[in-house]
């Protein structure tokens, strides 16, 4: 019987003090700037390194030529419409149009 009631003070003695690390874990990180990759990562004017706020991701558009979704960033505007590279906006606007397209 004194062996099942220590098994289970051990138990429960094991289980608060791995709540206490993680609480211990989760107020430290915000402070010291360790909480992973992206919550160091600073936006064009360091505002997110300053304020600790988590970065948004970069909005994702699709390719008018092949249909593949790319970064915003990455993305060539050509007429209003947007490609995933500079030689997909050439090959589209080498296409023929309107009455050329027959």
């Amino acid at each position: 019987m004194r062996q099942i009631f220590l098994l289970i003070v051990l138990f429960v003695v094991g289980q608060w003090l791995v709540k206490a690390l993680r609480r211990h874990d989760a107020h430290s990180a915000p402070r010291t700037g360790t909480g992973g990759a992206r919550r160091g990562a600073a936006n064009a004017n360091g505002a997110a390194r300053a304020t600790g706020a988590p970065q948004l991701a970069e909005p994702m558009i699709r390719c008018v030529e092949c249909g593949v979704h790319a970064p915003k960033g990455d993305s060539v505007i050509v007429a209003g419409q947007a490609f995933c590279s500079a030689a997909h906006a050439q090959r589209h606007g080498a296409r023929p149009t309107g009455r050329d397209a027959r």
